[in-house]
């Protein structure tokens, strides 16, 4: 076994847990008589003494890190460390290590891991232990290893930061770049890489300044070429110095804000390009150049929006109609860029800025530039658009709103959704995104509801006025198309855009329903009109009959918002056009798959079920029930069936219930009034009697007079106090009996005369019968 020495310092951990170091000295593993083994002995460099004799024991676990530590433990917590000044060095030690305990020296761990303890502590002794080597070129592999592996650990990454975060080691480090250039020295070149890569990752801004100044990052650039996975290296330097043209549309006078802008363009570079992925492990460490880009970009906006005569300038061409198409696009490309930078920016600046882009006129420009015939300017337009949205989207309805006064151009509004249509990428990429900007818009929770002003109600009254109509045009085109169609035997062409089965077709028609239900979801009242004016949920359902399964999902989650609502004036509406016909059929050709489709309608029908709308229950059972109830492998349906019954046997038991107690009010009530009648025409007969006696007319007068009373008391019911009615009858002897005994109260008929009318009239009337209340 060799007999070579290098120095190491060698540490102990101490009762506090704390790493101590016990001195230092060369090591060597030798042979030991006494110990009947291989031995580690460290003796001190200048008298020899002897710091460290210990035995290499077979079961002792020895672990190595970053490639110049082993630590090991001589008893229970009394740890012990060897730091080597270089890995070379450390390697042969630590093969020795290997082969008396018949391990692999490739791995780093002889045994199980060291206790937790000491496996935590072990941070504190390569505090102690990072020494930078000189900046020279035999040296390049051991500093390259030194910056690697201290990246895990971050007191590790603070104190190289400190060791290599001067300029004087950075100047020194990139003159050996063009050394070894010179020298085609691959070797040196790649450990430059691994060196400057992990001085980057060090995630310190001080060093990091020093790296990008205009001074050095071109050099770093260069470092960042020799990546040893690339079989040969990349010309970054090339591409950055003659193929990027730097292009200003309005010169720009300020030599600052033209470096920063340089700068910021090869720092976002070299983390878009030289590290476009970083792993799991390195996510973390470049959030400083992250950082710094960020900042560099808010430094822009703010030195641009401070120059007036600059921006005054840029939208004075942007409005001005005569611009050339060619100027117009590199002057949006660049306020493109502008409106990316100001996302960096905070609430309070970014609202200031917005501000001063309205007074200088970037809405109007986005009309002239949305209604020009190119593609690219439109693109660029509607992307600004869209930072502008959320930057303040009720700037944004308040400048829509104000567009409706000039007469004879297209709405603003409108040309906006005339660029969804307009989209060429068949996945409808900007669509899509235009689709979010609309949503923006419409969206309730950032509308303004102050009581000077309702925003939310103006805006939408507008947008269903005048932009509604423009926004379902796909879907009334396809769908009347579909109508001319459908009796033609040989089909329509897929090829054709209003085809239903058409790919690109059904993705625009799919994105128009999902705003729409957006909508009814939180614009009822004004949702509820347009659909119940154009019949539009007819319209919608026809979509059930395309092939493509997401768009009659569309379809149906539209009506499912519709029902939702539990608006009974929808409910009457969607029963009066039968639309729960082509969901039904829908169903039924599914079959017993299950799917998305399947579940959409079991759901919709199920929370009819559950939220019992009594209207669409009872529709449903008596329209489709017979259809539906073969259908066992959900309750749903034999569940909407016993809702039905439930208020059937209800509303039956109300209605006895209800004419019982109609019955028995009504018959007791009039009961009472017939009663207190009779009473009162009793009394009102007996005063008559008793006034007549009292007057004692002549004997003919008073015949004349009670056959004239008791014609009208013939045959009428009279009541007994129990309730029940009693009839009298009259006969002559009746008649004489009541002359002889004049306290007698039964009722005398007498014979009427025809020739008696005119003394009628004399007689004071009967009092008047009191009107049953109702």
């Amino acid at each position: 076994m060799a007999d070579e020495q290098s120095i190491v310092k060698v540490y102990f951990l101490n009762d506090d847990q704390q790493w101590e170091i016990l001195g230092k000295g060369h090591v060597s593993a030798v042979y030991v008589e006494r110990h009947q083994g291989i031995c580690l002995l460290v003796r001190s460099e200048p008298n020899g003494i002897q710091i460290l004799e210990s035995k290499i024991d077979p079961d002792t676990p020895y672990q190595r890190r970053q490639g110049t530590l082993i630590v090991w433990s001589e008893a229970e917590n009394h740890g012990m460390a060897m730091s080597f000044p270089d890995a070379a060095s450390c390697y042969e030690i630590w093969k020795d290590i290997c082969q008396v305990q018949g391990k692999d020296p490739s791995t780093d761990i002889t045994h199980d891991p060291l206790v937790e303890s000491e496996d935590e502590t072990l941070d504190d002794v390569t505090d102690d232990v990072l020494e930078l080597p000189n900046c020279e070129l035999g040296k390049l592999d051991q500093i390259a290893h030194l910056v690697t592996s201290v990246l895990t650990s971050p007191l590790h990454k603070e104190k190289l930061a400190l060791l290599v975060g001067n300029e004087d080691f950075i100047k020194q480090l990139l003159q050996l770049f063009h050394t070894c250039e010179d020298l085609e020295d691959t070797e040196g070149l790649q450990n430059l890489h691994d060196i400057v890569k992990g001085m980057l990752f060090l995630n310190q801004a001080s060093l990091l300044e020093i790296l990008v100044s205009d001074k050095y990052i071109m050099d770093v650039v260069g470092c960042l070429e020799y990546d040893p996975a690339l079989a040969q290296p990349k010309r970054h330097r090339e591409f950055l110095t003659q193929k990027v043209k730097f292009k200003e549309v309005i010169p720009i006078i300020d030599q600052a804000l033209l470096q920063k802008i340089h700068q910021t363009y090869r720092v976002q570079y070299i983390q878009d390009i030289l590290f476009p992925i970083p792993s799991i492990f390195e996510e973390n460490f470049l959030s400083t150049l992250t950082n710094f880009i960020l900042l560099n970009k808010s430094d822009i906006v703010n030195m641009l929006q401070e120059d007036d005569e600059f921006l005054s300038t840029v939208f004075a061409q942007l409005r001005d109609k005569t611009t050339d198409d060619d100027t117009r696009r590199e002057l949006l490309f660049f306020f493109k860029e502008f409106c990316a930078f100001s996302q960096t920016l905070h609430s309070a600046n970014r609202n200031a800025l917005f501000k001063t882009l309205t007074q200088l006129g970037i809405l109007p420009a986005l009309k002239i530039a949305m209604g020009i015939n190119d593609l690219q300017i439109k693109s660029a337009a509607t992307d600004i658009f869209t930072y502008l949205v959320e930057y303040s989207p009720s700037r944004i309805r308040e400048f829509i709103i104000e567009d409706q006064e000039s007469e004879g151009s297209i709405l603003f509004i409108n040309l906006v959704i005339e660029q969804i249509f307009c989209d060429t990428d068949p996945e409808l990429g900007s669509a899509v995104h235009l689709m979010g900007v609309l949503r923006a818009l419409l969206d309730p929770n950032n509308m303004v509801t102050a009581s000077s002003h309702c925003e939310r109600s103006e805006f939408l009254r507008f947008f269903c006025k005048h932009s509604m109509n423009n926004f379902i045009a796909p879907l009334l085109s396809t769908t009347s198309a579909y109508i001319r169609d459908k009796d033609n035997i040989v089909g329509s062409d897929e090829n054709n855009k209003n085809c239903l089965n058409n790919y690109r077709t059904a993705q625009l028609l799919a994105l128009i329903l999902d705003l729409l239900s957006f909508c009814v979801q939180h614009h009822t009242y004004y949702m509820k009109k347009y659909i119940l004016n154009k019949d539009l949920l007819r319209k919608v359902l026809i979509l059930i009959n395309s092939k493509h399964t997401f768009l009659i999902l569309c379809a149906i989650r539209f009506m499912r918002r519709m029902i939702g609502l539990r608006d009974e004036l929808l409910n009457r509406y969607i029963i009066k056009g039968n639309f729960f016909e082509p969901v039904v059929n829908a169903l039924l050709e599914n079959g017993t798959r299950y799917n998305m489709l399947n579940s959409a309608i079991v759901e919709l029908f199920d929370y009819i079920r559950m939220e019992n709308i009594k209207s669409l229950v009872a529709h449903i059972v008596e329209k489709f029930y017979a259809t539906l109830k073969s259908i066992e492998y959900v309750q749903t349906f034999k569940g909407l069936k016993v809702k039905y019954e439930q208020e059937k046997e209800l509303k039956n038991q109300l209605t006895k219930n209800l004419c019982s107690v109609l019955y028995s009010q009504v018959f007791c009530r009039g009961s009472s009034v017939l009663e207190e009648e009779e009473e009162e025409e009793e009394t009102s007969i007996n005063e008559n009697i008793k006034e007549e006696a009292v007057k004692s007319p002549p004997e003919s007068d008073i015949e004349i007079q009670k056959t004239k009373e008791n014609e009208d008391k013939v045959d009428l019911p009279s009541k007994t106090s129990c309730g029940d009615f009693k009839f009298t009858s009259c006969h002559s002897a009746d008649a004489a009996d009541e002359t002889s005994n004049p306290n007698r109260t039964s009722v005398i008929c007498l014979v009427d005369y025809s020739d008696d009318e005119e003394e009628e009239e004399d007689e004071t009337p009967p009092s008047k019968r009191p009107h049953l209340s109702p």
